[in-house]
């Protein structure tokens, strides 16, 4: 045969002849497995969310106006109001960018009925988002209980949970829960009211976190980040218990800090590099409680000017946590995770490689004319193609409908917002997405494993037996960005416009649900000032 072939046309039919060994077959059914599996685990997660949606829809014909808040409208008499619990929400902020004054304007306008005080923690005032907050905090001075701390340098632990340690000792001697947000995200009006709520209902809860909802901006480092989280939101829309933990979203007992329970302060501020990885070990290791409500989804804007080179740093920040652990059996299961994740990824990618060669193949044989004597296998390759492309088009699907289902979630939940729309998520750059992000993450595990090292905002951090032991601050020498938010690290920028129509609208919500405390009638005087809207 390579007498009558050219010898690349030789060496594609080699391949394809070579892919249709027993071991290609079986990583090539095993990826279309990988695709069902991943779609079969979005129904299920875009099934308990809906489940969510249905019953708000429910509330609202049964005369609720206000289920984004709560599905028993009774729950807003000042009777039950009064006895809510106070809530301490602690953001640790560093930089600033053009999404932080909307997201901030979502946390500091929660509806929660209760004592609710917010503290932003930032490492200096030389960092920008203090003086972006610190001018916003200002407008809002007569309405929230909010204020900026200061912070300093961490020494022993990241900056992140350095921030987060020293909020918490600042917190208000009656709080009963204390909420970690990240400053990059939107909170919906009634987000701190339903994790509080099921925190007193459930009291055995040892944490209650959510996930983002990626709003990428269209570029392909946007699309990459949006296809990374895709996969693990499927274990944080279960409803209920969960093993897994999200740093953006976790409300917890105030005493378990004051108290150093399980050791969740000196587990976090004796080398810990990531607050969630760390407090999910901590749960595991005690045996704690970790749930997720369905309500807890929140809109999360990529920066729009997400470059790919942002996004390789956050990927290895994400493959990074798994070097860092708190015991022996925290360690063994990150290299479980190491190992596992790694293989399916190259597991997922390598059968569209495959597939590639089998489809270029039998082109050349429609092209070139050539005999099936010649080109044997080509047919058995385009069997398992089409096998592929039927498993890789249920996938997508599967993830355009949890996607559109959380939309339409957050939509409701946040009903005074700008709707957000599916019509701007791009499926193509989606697809290139997943084969990118799952191609660049074993070599960003490999990386961080030998490293041993990251740059994170501008900090570099090296590990030592899975704990912080060096740090190092080259102000102005590393990255001026954060990843995702585009976020300014260094200077004196971002100071926020004045009020415009979405703070005075943010502040009346406030006002008028503070004034319907005081009188009784919560719900008229928000609905009217939604009816302005």
């Amino acid at each position: 045969m390579s007498a009558t072939l050219d010898p690349v046309d030789w060496l594609l039919f080699s391949l394809s002849r070579a892919f249709c060994s027993p071991l290609a077959v079986f990583i090539q059914i095993q990826g279309c497995v990988i695709c069902l599996t991943l779609a079969i685990g979005w129904a299920f997660a875009a099934n308990v969310r809906n489940r969510e949606i249905n019953r708000m829809k429910a509330a609202m014909k049964g005369g609720n106006s206000f289920a984004f808040l709560c599905h028993d409208i009774n729950e807003l008499e000042h009777s039950n109001q009064v006895n809510l619990p106070r809530v301490t929400v602690v953001m640790p902020l560093k930089g600033f960018g053009e999404h932080n004054l909307h997201n901030w304007r979502s946390q500091i306008t929660s509806l929660y009925g209760g004592p609710l005080e917010f503290l932003f923690v930032v490492e200096s005032t030389e960092d920008p988002a203090y003086h972006a907050v610190s001018r916003l905090l200002r407008d809002f001075k007569d309405d929230v209980d909010a204020k900026v701390i200061v912070a300093g340098l961490s020494t022993t632990c990241s900056q992140k949970i350095h921030n987060q340690l020293v909020g918490v000792e600042k917190m208000h001697k009656d709080t009963k829960y204390v909420l970690f947000l990240d400053d990059d995200i939107r909170l919906h009006p009634g987000s701190i009211g339903a994790l509080t709520a099921e925190m007193e209902k459930r009291p055995e809860i040892f944490i209650q976190t959510g996930y983002p909802l990626d709003l990428p901006s269209g570029s392909l480092g946007s699309y990459c980040i949006y296809e990374y989280h895709m996969p693990c939101s499927m274990g944080f829309a279960t409803g209920g218990k969960t093993f897994f933990l999200w740093g953006g979203c976790m409300m917890m007992h105030a005493d378990d800090f004051r108290h150093d329970n399980y050791g969740v302060v000196s587990g976090l501020q004796g080398g810990g590099y990531s607050d969630d990885m760390t407090l999910a070990a901590i749960s595991g290791a005690n045996k704690r409680l970790i749930t997720s409500p369905p309500v807890a989804v929140f809109p999360h804007p990529l920066a729009s000017d997400l470059s790919f080179s942002r996004y390789w740093n956050y990927l290895r920040k994400q493959t990074f946590v798994l070097e860092s652990y708190i015991s022996r059996v925290n360690w063994l299961m990150n290299r479980g995770l190491f190992s596992f994740h790694s293989y399916m990824s190259w597991g997922f990618v390598a059968p569209y490689l495959m597939a590639a060669i089998h489809v270029a193949a039998a082109l050349e044989i429609y092209i070139k004319g050539y005999s099936y004597e010649e080109t044997t296998c080509t047919t058995t390759g385009l069997i398992l193609t089409s096998c592929l492309a039927i498993c890789t088009f249920t996938e997508l699907l599967s993830m355009w409908n949890l996607t559109r289902i959380e939309v339409q979630l957050c939509n409701m939940l946040s009903p005074e917002a700008p709707k957000l729309s599916l019509d701007y998520y791009n499926w193509s750059m989606i697809f290139v997405a997943m084969l990118v992000d799952n191609f660049l993450y074993p070599i960003s595990a490999f990386r961080s494993h030998f490293s041993q090292s990251i740059d994170w905002s501008g900090i570099q951090y090296h590990l030592k037996d899975g704990k912080i032991n060096k740090i190092e601050r080259s102000k102005g020498k590393g990255p001026k960005f954060t990843d995702l938010g585009g976020k300014h690290l260094y200077g004196k920028k971002g100071a926020p416009p004045k009020a415009s129509f979405l703070s005075s609208l943010a502040r009346s919500l406030v006002n008028c649900y503070r004034f319907g405390e005081r009188t009784g009638e919560a719900a008229g005087h928000c609905a009217g000032a939604l009816r302005l809207a």
